[in-house]
């Protein structure tokens, strides 16, 4: 997979603000923002863009996602 692969599916599966996706090709790193966390606790936050992956990565197409998850107002403030 692409990180450009990758980063579509999470799109596709989640309106997202902004989001990037870079990698080696096994191991991926996401940033993702998506008014969809807001009230969402971190691992509800992981589950809904490992769901956009649909089976990517129980079949290993996807090895690792590493990702850092923010709400709009969540990522105005780290940019601040």
């Amino acid at each position: 997979m692409t990180a450009e692969q990758i980063q579509n599916m999470i799109a596709a599966g989640l309106p997202c603000q902004h989001l990037t996706v870079d990698g080696d090709g096994r191991h991926w790193q996401a940033v993702v923002v998506s008014a969809q966390f807001e009230g969402l606790r971190l691992i509800a936050r992981h589950q809904k863009v490992y769901a956009s992956l649909g089976n990517k990565m129980q079949n290993d197409e996807v090895h690792a996602l590493s990702m850092k998850t923010f709400t709009p107002a969540e990522w105005t403030k780290a940019q601040a």
